[in-house]
């Protein structure tokens, strides 16, 4: 068997392995879930008049769940990564991966299996808010099937290097605890972007804060694909984050899978 075929039959394994201890112990997946569904409701049906102000004049209910919708499928994919990091940091701590390392197996099929099921479980969630979103009153009578599949590409870009960038928090955190606590940037990052509200609407003190971070230009693209909005080149800005992140993150990663485990 050469090389590339052992390292995708264990990379398979490995995927199969974290998929089902996906489904097995669904409660964390189940609760990062939870909260962009909760966070959906709150702002449109308690906070939607008055947050729609913020959009201009006219601007109403309907107009805000059509804005925030994007925002809200972005921040999904932020925290079902954190499950990542959580899963990779259980694995670490409690010596899965030490007892891996003695096995004949392709070593980088463990972050693998990681990554590919984290990516599944990112654009599934997106898929299951998304479909929330459509029950209160979203549309997307704009968007054609390329603009739909550009978006879905962009969901998994996205969701690919912010697991990556999970996977080094995992990887460096001495248990789940510190794991869960080093992610929570990828969950509040969203909340100070343009999620919610413009950021030309903010403070001109905070504005730079909510421009130049990853998750802005990648809900702005989205919302482009989506509404039929001006992207600009916001585009260019979310692919060359997710781009910048999944290299960082990947480097990040193998150079500390790599050291030896104390």
């Amino acid at each position: 068997m050469t090389s590339l075929a052992l390292a995708a039959r264990d990379s398979s394994t490995m995927l199969r392995r974290n998929l089902l201890h996906a489904r097995r112990y669904p409660s964390l997946t189940l609760n990062l879930l939870l909260t962009p569904v909760v966070l959906l409701l709150l702002f449109v049906y308690i906070f939607g008049d008055a947050m729609s102000a913020g959009l201009g004049a006219g601007a109403d209910r309907s107009d805000y769940i059509a804005y925030i919708v994007p925002g809200i499928l972005m921040m999904t994919v932020g925290g079902t990564v954190v499950g990542t990091a959580v899963s990779v940091a259980t694995d670490m701590s409690e010596g899965i991966v030490a007892r891996f390392r003695t096995m004949s197996i392709h070593r980088g099929s463990i972050l693998i299996g990681h990554v590919i099921g984290s990516v599944v479980q990112s654009i599934a969630s997106v898929l299951l808010v998304g479909a929330v979103g459509v029950a209160i009153g979203f549309r997307s009578t704009d968007a054609n099937v390329l603009e739909w599949l550009a978006a879905l590409g962009l969901v998994a870009l996205f969701a690919l290097a912010l697991t990556w960038i999970a996977v080094g928090m995992g990887m460096v955190s001495p248990n789940a605890e510190a794991a869960s606590n080093n992610a929570m940037p990828l969950i509040l990052l969203p909340l100070i972007s343009s999620a919610f509200v413009p950021a030309e609407s903010m403070p001109g003190w905070f504005q730079p804060i909510a421009e130049y971070q990853p998750f802005t230009p990648a809900i702005e693209t989205l919302r482009g694909l989506l509404l039929g909005s001006e992207i600009g080149n916001q585009g260019w800005i979310a692919i060359a984050w997710s781009v910048a992140l999944t290299v960082l993150g990947y480097y990040w990663s193998k150079a500390s899978f790599s050291r030896d485990p104390k």
